[in-house]
């Protein structure tokens, strides 16, 4: 029986940590499940004639701390021959992001499952998308003019300031009401006023953990990893240097959940995660979601068994799907 063929584009493997890269777990249960795996990086895809092809390595994995992975040599590959494709490249989400998912959405075109779905990478922008959830937002601005920032922080006192397409608390401020440089730190990363921001109402509640609470295929999973901040009390991200601490989802967890976690199933988002600190939602991450490998370890459980049978009932369903089409031609 051929063995079942998954592409993964991520970072450097070099830079992985084994024991908290969800990337690697998914890599992992992959090989538990007999799959040939394919290392890809972003800046090997290109399309030729339209076809997508990307110089690309077989890799195999061991869950152990030290030589985890080994790599044959680089080979190029036709991506429609591949079964699935995870998209695990983190952000920014730039223009090459962008040109990415074109390619991607082409191989989708092909009958390769693609998780998650290339235009909602492209639609759902992890900052931008809580604005359709309004009901559970601590207050939030989102705009480039600099007076506007300047008069939602003096009405709410403390805000947090922050990139739409930056990930891991990259050039996040926290800035109170009078700091003497606000308009220096807004003419930077707006670079005077040309880059869309975030703005939102500070949440003190961030001292008890950033929660990260997991969506697959529209199921919201029953503990959260509270990201709990180092030592400036505002970057819980694991990334900053937060400590990741399990807990069973809240009544305001699993409402938040359950309300999103339908919409995202919808758009082919089959794993994603939502941030929420305190009662607000802050975040929805659909690009390369973490903390599977924390909360794993904590819960004894295998959190991507339940991704991969979805992903394989549809595999099963396409491969079906393209025997019946070819019978029909015959």
């Amino acid at each position: 029986m051929t063995k079942p063929k998954l592409g993964i584009i991520m970072d450097d493997i070099n830079q992985v940590i084994p024991e908290k890269d969800t990337g690697f777990a998914m890599m992992l249960e992959a090989a538990r499940r007999g799959y040939e795996i394919f290392y890809i990086q972003q800046h090997d895809l290109y399309s030729d004639n339209g076809k997508i092809y990307a110089y690309c390595q077989q890799v195999t994995v061991k869950d152990q701390a030290q030589d985890f992975y080994h790599l044959e040599s680089k080979q190029t590959r036709d991506l429609s021959t591949l079964n699935v494709i995870l998209m695990r490249k983190d952000p920014p989400f730039d223009l090459e992001y962008i040109y990415t998912t074109y390619m991607l959405e082409q191989l989708e075109n092909q009958n390769v499952l693609i998780v998650n779905k290339p235009q909602s990478l492209r639609d759902l922008n992890e900052k931008f998308t809580i604005s359709q959830y309004a009901q559970f937002c601590a207050p939030t601005l989102i705009t480039k003019n600099k007076q506007k920032i300047i008069n939602f922080s003096n009405q709410h006192n403390e805000v947090v300031i922050k990139p739409l397409n930056l990930m891991g608390g990259e050039s996040i401020f926290r800035v109170k009401n009078g700091d003497p440089n606000l308009e220096v730190i807004l003419d930077t990363i707006s670079k005077n006023q040309s880059t869309t921001l975030m703005i939102q109402k500070f949440i003190p509640e961030v001292t008890q953990g950033d929660k990260r609470i997991l969506i697959i295929n529209g199921t919201p999973y029953p503990y959260a990893l509270a990201r709990i901040p180092k030592d400036d009390k505002s970057r819980a991200n694991l990334a900053a240097g937060g400590t990741g601490i399990g807990q069973a989802l809240s009544e305001r967890d699993l409402e938040i959940a359950n309300t999103i976690a339908p919409m995202l199933k919808e758009k082919g988002v089959l794993f994603a995660g939502l941030d929420i600190i305190g009662d607000y939602l802050t975040e929805i991450n659909v690009t390369s979601p973490t903390c599977v490998r924390q909360l794993d370890a904590q819960y004894n459980d295998n959190i991507l068994s339940a991704l991969f049978d979805v992903i394989e009932t549809k595999i099963n369903f396409k491969i079906k799907q393209i025997k019946i089409t070819l019978i029909f031609i015959r």
